[in-house]
């Protein structure tokens, strides 16, 4: 049996005054693993090697939304992703997800990287429903115990 090779991820769910979180719509050009057409996905990245999680965290934000006012809280867990992550050699690894709940500390414009499509603030309980493609069940469980 071959070894297996996992990558660790890092993402914020970013909550607002009003208690929605905000999900990133992925460019499909960027990212073909998924064929759906409406993939949501939280802020975040891999960590690389000399980096921590939190530093990965912020700067992802930053890259992907143009925010950079945010409140890192606890870290609501850590998850297995339902994708995979193409590597050059053609083999694909698995995704381990970090999870942290943050908070806006001010309003502020959302300005997407070329990575995403779109955005949008959403209900919990309706982002659970969108990002039932990349992550699993247990995920949407935590996540609606937090909201």
């Amino acid at each position: 049996m071959q070894e297996q090779i996992f990558h660790l991820g890092v993402k914020a769910l970013i909550f607002n005054h009003q208690g929605q979180i905000l999900l990133l719509k992925v460019n499909q050009n960027n990212f073909t693993e998924v064929q759906e057409e409406d993939y949501w996905d939280l802020p975040g990245g891999r960590v690389l090697e000399g980096h921590t999680s939190e530093e990965t965290l912020k700067r992802e934000i930053k890259e992907e939304t143009g925010l950079e006012r945010i409140e890192l809280g606890q870290c609501l867990g850590m998850t297995l992703s339902n994708m995979r992550i193409p590597l050059k050699n053609g083999i694909k690894a698995g995704l381990v997800v970090a999870v942290y709940v943050c908070h806006m500390t001010v309003d502020a414009a959302i300005q997407i990287s070329k990575e995403h499509h779109d955005f949008k603030w959403v209900e919990p309980h309706e982002g659970a429903k969108l990002l039932s493609i990349k992550y699993p069940k247990d995920f949407f469980e935590k996540l609606l115990i937090t909201a």
